[in-house]
């Protein structure tokens, strides 16, 4: 151990640590989960620091020699990130603000950089905790969200795909969880792929937002302590590292007290959320069984289902997607508290915000390749299955009010619920429709095709 300072007194602090008395404070202060920063986000706020000593150097208020011992410092970090990654140790549940991690970064850039260059001087000229860590929050989420789109689109293109190989696979639609008219098994799964493409366009549409950023704002908003154009100037070299659009936020005050465009990423997750939590749900329902549930659809086997039942197949693919959206959920919810728990010029509750943002992108992002490939490109229907459905349910009646009336059609669905003889079948017997109707009629396009019937 060695003998470290800062305004507090001494600290003891680990010979092979880069950081300084302040981050082993924190180390002390909070050992709360042992979890750190996503990668993502620590690659972020090194970036920004370098962005900040160009821009501090380009208005004159940094000498060359030391913003060039920060960047170079920088560089190194960023260049064998891995190597560095472990002197980053601060909880992700710390000190309000993130002020503990600013000085994590700070401090080891500090020591990289060399001799005569401090972590609050030099390394944190022109800013503050209160700017730099929700701008980072913003950049991380973007940089994490461009990854997770690819995946969201695949995931949007193999339900697509087995929409179209399922097209002619007609079976009974359910509402209420009851027999209704039918659909074809096509028609849900491209249902499926549509909904995850919509959910991805409005994630997308809400992380615009984030590309605004308070950099320059300081303390409380008022840029105090920074050079005039300094918030320009470091967004300026922000685009010229990251090819994300950014701009300077037109209220510095807002962008403080505020962290709406956090809140709304995260309400966009978790409705991305909720809606996979249903098609999931689903996919569970149409693979029920085998002998005693729907059995509609067949998915992979990826490993036995059960310790001690022989032969048992889970959907167990499907169950871990649902602990993924689950957490992302609940996830979703804590940054909504933490969204509303700022009070007056900073929300300091943003070390929370940016753990659930980035760990919910993270772990939908790595399970999605997994889960489609392994789940949804394998899925098979079982049309036999959906064939006797189809044929035995009631609801198929339905199809028969144009041509024998509501009331007549009552009455075949209930003799043909009552007796379990399939609809087609009661009206050849009683001789209401010829077979040649029947066959026109008792088909995918006229049962489940009229609605994208084009117009002639």
């Amino acid at each position: 151990m060695r003998v470290e300072r800062d305004t507090l007194g001494e600290v003891l602090v680990p010979d092979d640590a880069l950081y300084g008395a302040q981050t082993q404070r924190a180390v002390e202060n909070y050992p709360v989960s042992g979890l750190r920063e996503h990668p993502v986000f620590i690659r972020t706020f090194i970036q920004l620091k370098r962005a900040a000593a160009l821009a501090n150097r380009e208005l004159g208020a940094m000498k060359p020699e030391t913003s060039d011992a920060i960047v170079k410092a920088c560089d190194e970090l960023l260049a064998n990130f891995e190597k560095y990654r472990g002197q980053f140790v601060v909880d992700v549940f710390q000190a309000g603000a993130g002020t503990s991690f600013n000085m994590n970064v700070n401090e080891v850039i500090a020591t990289l950089a060399g001799k005569g260059i401090h972590p609050n001087d030099h390394v944190n000229m022109s800013q503050s905790t209160n700017d730099v860590f929700p701008t980072a929050i913003r950049i991380a989420t973007l940089l994490l969200l461009h990854e997770l789109f690819p995946h969201l689109d695949a995931l949007a293109t193999a339900f697509l795909t087995k929409g179209e190989e399922f097209a002619d696979v007609i079976k009974s639609g359910r509402t209420h969880l009851q027999d209704a008219v039918p659909v074809t098994l096509g028609q849900e799964f491209r249902a499926y792929g549509e909904a995850v493409a919509r959910a991805s366009r409005a994630l997308a549409a809400a992380s615009i937002e984030l590309r605004e950023l308070g950099i320059g704002g300081t303390a409380v908003g008022t840029g105090i302590n920074t050079p005039l154009g300094y918030r320009f100037a470091v967004v300026k070299q922000l685009n010229e590292m990251l090819d994300l659009e950014l701009r300077a936020a037109d209220d510095l005050r807002e962008a403080m007290q505020s962290q709406l465009p956090l809140l709304g990423v995260g309400a966009a997750l978790r409705n991305l959320a909720l809606d996979l939590t249903r098609i999931t749900n689903d996919l569970r329902l149409l693979a029920s069984g085998p002998q005693t549930g729907l059995a509609e659809i067949i998915l992979p086997a990826v490993q036995p289902g059960s310790s001690i039942m022989p032969g048992k197949v889970n959907p167990s693919m499907l169950e871990c997607m649902n602990q993924v959206l689950f957490h992302i959920i609940g996830a979703a919810t804590a940054i909504d508290y933490a969204s509303q728990a700022g009070q007056l010029e900073l929300n300091v509750m943003m070390p929370l915000m940016a753990f659930e943002l980035t760990f919910s992108i993270e772990i939908l992002k790595n399970y999605l390749p997994v889960f489609i490939e392994k789940c949804i490109r394998g899925i098979a229907a079982d049309r036999e299955r959906c064939e006797a459905y189809y044929v035995s349910s009631p609801s198929l009646a339905t199809a028969l009010n144009p041509i024998i009336g509501y009331a007549r059609a009552a009455e075949i669905a209930k003799e043909a619920a009552k007796s379990g003889t399939p609809v087609p079948q009661l009206l050849r017997e009683k001789g209401l429709m010829s077979d040649a109707e029947i066959a026109r009629i008792f088909t995918p396009e006229f049962l489940a095709g009229q609605a994208d019937r084009k117009v002639e």
